[in-house]
């Protein structure tokens, strides 16, 4: 058997691994051949990420440590079908405030795929996730808000998704946005 149609028959990753040890899926999420499942995914929900935010001050919108993506807190996007900014039970509804955590939810996906050069195939788990809500003194549906950004992992993912999750309220929020949404999720290195 030629050297070329031997690779290509079993795969290079496998033959890699069955010769020096590395387990397959180790092979799996470090190769682009077994990539796109989330992609799939993605296009299944109808679903199309913007691009990756940069940042509007002085910081990276990710840090990762060991196996960890820290993403700084992300606002929504701007949207011409859904209001993005504004006082949650005052100018914005908890319906409105709910696409505002959706929309920062994709900005989010966005710089995690970033974070993972491209492949959303190497998300293990979201760990935490930190929203907060601009809402007026008497407004007590912060959860039900975050819920936007937090059912969004949850249909990407599915049950890997689901993270330990703080959802509060604040008087303001920068640029007026109406909720900021910081996250840290396990990835495959």
């Amino acid at each position: 058997m030629k050297r070329r149609s031997f690779f290509s028959t079993i795969g290079l990753g496998a033959f890699l691994a069955s010769t020096i040890g590395i387990s397959k899926s180790s092979v799996a999420y470090s190769t682009h051949s077994e990539t796109g499942n989330i992609d799939r995914r993605l296009i299944e929900l109808g679903i199309m990420l913007p691009d990756a935010p940069n940042p509007i001050a002085v910081y990276t919108t990710f840090r990762i440590v060991g196996n960890l993506v820290y993403i700084a807190g992300q606002g929504p996007l701007e949207s011409d079908s859904h209001k993005t900014s504004g006082v949650v039970g005052k100018d914005l509804t908890t319906e409105q405030g709910y696409q505002a955590a959706r929309l920062t939810g994709l900005n989010i996906l966005a710089i995690l795929k970033k974070a993972c050069n491209g492949n959303l195939d190497r998300v293990v788990q979201a760990v935490q996730i930190q929203g907060v809500v601009q809402c007026s003194d008497d407004y007590h549906d912060s959860p039900f808000v975050i819920n936007g950004a937090s059912e969004l992992f949850r249909d990407v993912f599915g049950d890997r998704g689901l993270a330990a999750r703080a959802a509060l309220g604040t008087n303001a929020l920068p640029g007026n946005i109406a909720c900021e949404i910081l996250s840290i999720w396990e990835i495959r290195i």
